[in-house]
Formats: C-alpha cells, structure tokens, sequence
C-alpha cells in the first residue's frame, strides 16, 4: 500500500475544517431545516474525511460520501459545504477510472442525491431541485473526464517521445556498427581471398598478418564505438583515436592492405569540425570504401574531400561495368541518414563507367 498524497490529505483537511467551521452558521439558518446536532456533526465530517482516499480508492470514497451526504440530508440537515465533498469525490471518480463504470457510479450517485430534492424541507422540489442536485455530479464528473483525457494525452505524447528516442538510439547503434564491423570484414574477406589464392608462403603468410591487422583494427574501433554509447563512457587504455577525418590517411592504408588502390586527394585548409560533422564525414567514407572493397570494379577508388568555408564536401569515385544493376542498400541509406541529419545532402548511384558518392556537410552541423 503506498503513501497517502500530500495533495489528499491537506484536500480532506481543508474540506472537514470547512464543514465544521460553517455548519454552526448553517445552523438555525433556516426555520425548517432540522438543527444540526451530533448525529449531524458526525455524517458532516465522514463525508469530507472520506475524500481523504479519494485517489487510492475513488470507487469506495465516492459510496462513503454519498452515503453520509445523502443521509445527512434525508435527516432534513442544512445545505452546505458539505455537497462540495460530493463534489470532489465525484471529480477523483472520473480522473482516476475509465469512463464508462465512472459514468455508471455517478449516475448511481445523481439517483439517490435526488432522493432529498423530494423529502428535505428546504429542496426546490421537482423540476426545480433536479438543477443543483443534477450539477454538483454533472460539472465536476465532467471536468474529471477531461482532466484524465489531457492526463492520457499527455502520457501518450510523452510514451511516443521515448519510443522515438529508443528508435533513433537503435538506428544510430545499427549504423555505426555496420560501418565498423563491415569495414573490418570487408577487409578480412578480401585479404583471406588472397591467401587462399597465392602459393608461396611467405605472401601467405603477410596476408593472414593484414587479416590480423585489420581484425584487431576493427575490434578496437568497436569497443571505442560501443564505449562512447554506452553509460559511464570515458577514455581507457584499449580505445582508439575517435574516427574523423583526420584519421583519413589511416583509413586509406587500411584499404589499400586490402588491395584496393586508393588515391586520396584533400583540398582546401583542414580545421577542426564539429564533432557530429567529422564523425558523419568519416563514416560516409569508411562505407563508400567498404562498397568499393566488397562491390568495385578494378580494385581501384578516388576519394576527394573539399574543405569550404561553410562546410565539407566528400567524394568517392570508383570504376564500374556499364549495365550493372544498382539497388541502394542498408549503408548506403545510413549514410544519407547521417548526413541528412546534419542539414547535409547525399548523393549515391552510377555515372558513365563508374559509382559515385557524393556528400556535402554544414560546417555548423549539430546531431
């Protein structure tokens, strides 16, 4: 059982402190009302008292009240504040239950606060007395189903929110996992071909030493990859450089072990990026590469990067037999994620005699 609500309990408090407060003035008011004795006192203060599990227990709060409200009143008691906590139980029934059994209760309370209209002295009779009596369930039940319809509203918004966060954190992770673990074993692949193919042992032998360069190369950037995503980050002494572009030459090197030639060619000034823009740039490349080893044509890539005032723009160019079918991929969708999630624009697919991919980046890119 949890704790009471601080809310409930200053709500009761204040609700039983105004009944007993006013009901010496009530009394006598009138000549026909019946003077507030005990008995009274008594069914005046279960009514308010009661709202105090109004929240916890709206469904039996709400019989409590009524029971005591309407019995105060078939006792010919006065009229007064004593209807407010009908009111409110009425209110927490509606916000806190679904609102078909809610409508239910209160209609089930509206029939029997109608009983007084007939029998207190002081009631209006009918039709008349059917007005109030109808409005202290009517208007607060109504103002209960609308404040648990934005409450839902609210928690559905709020649902939707977190569920796009996951999604957005799933699809980044996907991401930069494919590009580092496909990366790495495109590389892997083609320098295991290699080995399978050659026969002297010793170019055997410098080929399995690449596999392991590259394997040990991929691992490494992984767990930095997974370390940056993960909780409690922070640097160790197994992590690699941060992939960005200054770590070009290397991805380079990397690719030209595989036994694709390479030719990179950098204009313009390089300056630190933001980071989201150098890691995007970087990634863009690292896949374009990766296709080249696993797709291109003539084991043969020209890769360009642009440095401009406002921004970075990427190039890989590879050659590629006329009539070869081209359908865009998981990778390549990923990268045109990244950089259009930076403000940026992607461009993949055939030209002529060769594949292209092509990349501008903002310079104030922001994830």
């Amino acid at each position: 059982m949890g704790r009471l609500r601080l809310v409930d309990v200053g709500v009761s408090a204040a609700l039983t402190a105004l009944v007993l407060v006013s009901l010496p003035f009530l009394d006598g008011s009138t000549m026909v009302d019946r003077p507030v004795d005990a008995l009274g006192y008594a069914l005046a203060v279960v009514a308010a008292a009661g709202t105090l599990f109004r929240t916890r227990w709206p469904v039996p709060t709400l019989g409590v009240v009524t029971a005591a409200t309407v019995g105060y009143l078939l006792l010919a008691f006065p009229y007064g504040p004593v209807m407010l906590c009908l009111a409110v139980a009425v209110y927490s029934l509606a916000r806190r239950r679904p609102l078909r059994p809610a409508l239910v209760w209160a209609a089930a309370t509206l029939a029997l606060l109608v009983i007084p209209v007939f029998t207190h002295p002081a009631g209006l009779g009918v039709p008349a007395g059917l007005v109030p009596a109808s409005a202290f369930v009517a208007v607060p039940f109504s103002i209960g189903v609308a404040r648990r319809t934005w409450d839902e509203a609210r928690s559905a918004r709020h649902a939707a929110a977190e569920q796009q966060a996951r999604d957005d954190e799933r699809l980044r992770l996907a991401h930069e996992v494919h590009d580092v673990v496909g990366h790495g074993l495109a590389a892997i692949q083609m320098q295991a071909d290699i080995a399978l193919h050659l026969g002297r042992p010793d170019d055997a032998t410098a080929a399995l030493g690449a596999i392991s360069r590259a394997a040990n190369e991929a691992l490494t950037e992984l767990r930095t990859t997974l370390a940056d995503i993960g909780p409690g980050s922070g640097a160790g002494p197994e992590r690699a450089p941060t992939a960005g572009l200054a770590n070009l030459e290397v991805l380079a090197q990397r690719v030209r072990s595989a036994g694709v030639a390479v030719d990179l060619a950098v204009t313009g000034t390089p300056r630190p990026l933001p980071d989201a823009v150098d890691l995007a740039a970087y990634r863009v490349l690292q896949e374009s590469l990766t296709n080249v080893v696993k797709h291109g044509a003539g084991s043969a890539a020209r890769v360009e990067v642009a440095y401009e005032p406002d921004g970075v723009r990427l190039a890989v160019r590879n050659p590629r037999p006329s009539g070869t079918a081209f359908v865009a991929g998981f990778g390549i969708a990923g990268m045109r994620h990244r950089v259009e999630s930076l403000g940026g624009r992607l461009d993949a697919g055939p030209v002529d005699e060769s594949f292209e991919v092509r990349a501008a980046l903002p310079a104030g890119g922001v994830a």
